[in-house]
């Protein structure tokens, strides 16, 4: 999973191009998600531990790790839709209501 972050995730920051199959796309998705949780909760702690200032330097902190991985969390998931033969402005409808449903189905197509 620390390979699949470091190549398909962190490794392609700003590239749209190309394709991710699904179980890269997976992975990256459960180590981004373990990443940004385990970073939440131990922040969270020390912040508790420490005060209300720590804890607004944490929640600071937390914002900031969320805005590193926005960029290469839009990339992955426009890859991914190349792999299933989609246009990448299908990320767009996640805007709607339901939209996020099809694009979970999407992602769990397989490849084309």
């Amino acid at each position: 999973m620390i390979n699949v972050l470091k190549n398909e995730f962190f490794g392609k920051y700003f590239d749209f191009k190309g394709r991710t199959n699904r179980k890269d796309f997976w992975l990256a998705a459960l180590g981004c998600f373990l990443l940004v949780f385990v970073c939440s909760f131990v922040l969270g702690f020390i912040g508790g531990l420490l005060g209300d200032t720590a804890t607004n330097i944490a929640m600071v902190l937390v914002y900031i790790l969320e805005l590193a991985v926005l960029i290469p969390g839009l990339a992955i998931e426009v890859r991914r839709l190349h792999d299933i033969g989609k246009s990448g402005w299908w990320l767009l409808i996640g805007l709607i209501p339901f939209g996020g449903i099809v694009l979970l189905v999407f992602y769990c197509m397989d490849s084309k």
